[in-house]
């Protein structure tokens, strides 16, 4: 049986978590951050945890991470 490939952009931006949960940084972070409240930007600094619909594909693209 062979090896699966990683999918190497899919690596740089999902880790897994020690109980196997998927996590990742959150979108509107790089550019037109004016208007956004510093609130906003504060809490788009945390990451969070994939969505349950999205993680068995996740998975497939990262199977050795």
């Amino acid at each position: 049986m062979p090896k699966i490939k990683t999918n190497r952009g899919a690596a740089k931006r999902f880790r897994k978590t020690g109980t196997g949960k998927i996590k990742r940084s959150r979108a509107y972070t790089s550019h037109i951050l004016t208007p956004k409240t510093t609130k906003n930007k504060r809490q788009l600094r945390q990451g969070t945890l994939v969505h349950k619909t999205d993680h068995k594909n996740i998975c497939r693209l990262i199977p050795y991470i």
